[in-house]
């Protein structure tokens, strides 16, 4: 089943201070054709295969009069973490296919040529005055080998290195054709001079020597590696009752530690804000302080990574961390990066040496029966059994 959002954008403030709602169409209404830079194996516009999806939601934000309606979807709703997450921009026939795990890009698929025009080098190609013919194609990416011929669907794919363009072949023609290749030369013309438009551009990276087209073709496309010394889904130890430690940048934070050591560790907080409400009040009864004083607790947000960090009020100690999986369809996604979290318990575990997964540990791609019937809860309400 498919799940479907609309992407909103804050409103604008106005000189008065109003909040003034941004001015919206209507799918599919009359808007010019926007010009792409085409960048093969790279990306298309702003957007570069490999980025975190919330920098293309910044790139959006930052453009609102072209991206002003834009989709949000996850295939399966039962699974989201199964298929890809894509940002779809009806309007100029593309959409953005994000890794769920990963939440990278890793293709960017141009499934309607006529609504969007790529500009590469100083030519023009698409829209709907310049059509991306197979003979121009051609002429403006140079020779390439022979592409592949898919005889179900009827579509040939010409591949270049991180880039690829889908051509349909009517029916009449499908005898210059056959399974795996074509058999004219190129460029392919029909016998009656006419020559293929197309269908679909796909731009994906180019590094694992993938041929990415139409169909099963497109799960080949893989996202980019990260570079050397990107923090980006560093793994995080979550040690129960004991601290956070982060694999690459090596900090430890424990429970109990201030504010100034957080600083030290972790640098300047994207935000600070007080905890409105203590929902955990009811296990503070036996707290001799004035109830009053038991909301005065205050969060360090860490957006970029994922993670806020809860403060005693009065102490000023660390007693909760909040870790982030930026969840498709929850009401926190893509205000935080996801947090690539591994929690377990070293009672159980011992020592985790740099590099290795606990056996029993929970993950972002954990499902909530798993942590129910994980061994850690397990060893809890054993214990707690032992002490009643």
């Amino acid at each position: 089943m498919q799940q479907l959002q609309h992407h909103q954008r804050s409103p604008m403030s106005t000189a008065a201070g109003a909040a003034a709602p941004p001015r919206r169409r209507c799918e599919g209404t009359a808007m010019g054709a926007i010009t792409l830079d085409l960048r093969p194996g790279l990306g298309i516009g702003p957007f570069t295969l490999g980025m975190p999806i919330c920098e293309a939601f910044a790139q959006i934000e930052h453009q609102p009069n072209i991206y002003d309606v834009v989709h949000v979807k996850y295939l399966d709703e039962q699974e989201p973490l199964k298929l890809d997450i894509v940002i779809s921009f009806p309007d100029h026939g593309f959409h953005l296919r994000f890794d769920p795990w990963s939440q990278r890009l890793r293709l960017i698929e141009v499934y309607d040529v006529k609504r969007l025009q790529m500009r590469y080098a100083t030519s023009l190609i698409g829209g709907p005055s310049t059509p991306a013919t197979f003979v121009g194609v051609y002429a403006l990416f140079g020779p390439t080998f022979p592409g592949i011929y898919d005889k179900d669907r009827g579509i040939y794919t010409l591949f270049y290195p991180g880039l690829s363009f889908a051509f349909p072949i009517p029916r009449q023609y499908t005898n210059c054709c056959h399974d795996g290749e074509v058999s004219a030369e190129l460029p392919l013309e029909f016998p009656d001079g006419t020559t293929p438009v197309t269908c679909r551009v796909s731009v994906y990276d180019s590094s694992s020597d993938s041929k990415v087209g139409v169909g099963s073709l497109m799960d080949k496309a893989s996202v980019p590696p990260l570079p050397a010394g990107s923090l980006y889904m560093e793994e995080v130890h979550a040690k129960l009752g004991e601290e956070l430690w982060f694999t690459i940048g090596g900090q430890h934070i424990p429970f109990g530690a201030s504010p100034q050591d957080v600083w030290t560790e972790l640098g300047r907080p994207c935000g600070i804000h007080q905890k409105q409400v203590d929902q955990m009040v009811i296990h503070s009864a036996s707290d001799p302080r004035p109830r009053t004083t038991l909301c005065g607790d205050y969060f360090y947000n860490y957006f970029s990574r994922g993670l806020d960090i809860l403060f005693d009020g009065q102490t000023h100690k660390i007693k909760k961390f909040v870790l982030h999986t930026n969840f498709p369809g929850h009401s926190d996604f893509n205000s935080y990066m996801k947090c690539n979290f591994v929690i377990y318990d070293v009672d159980i575990e011992g020592t985790i040496r740099p590099g290795s997964t606990p056996k029993c540990c929970i993950t972002p791609s954990t499902k909530w029966e798993q942590v129910k019937s994980s061994c850690m809860i397990r060893r809890k309400r054993h214990t707690q059994c032992i002490k009643e």
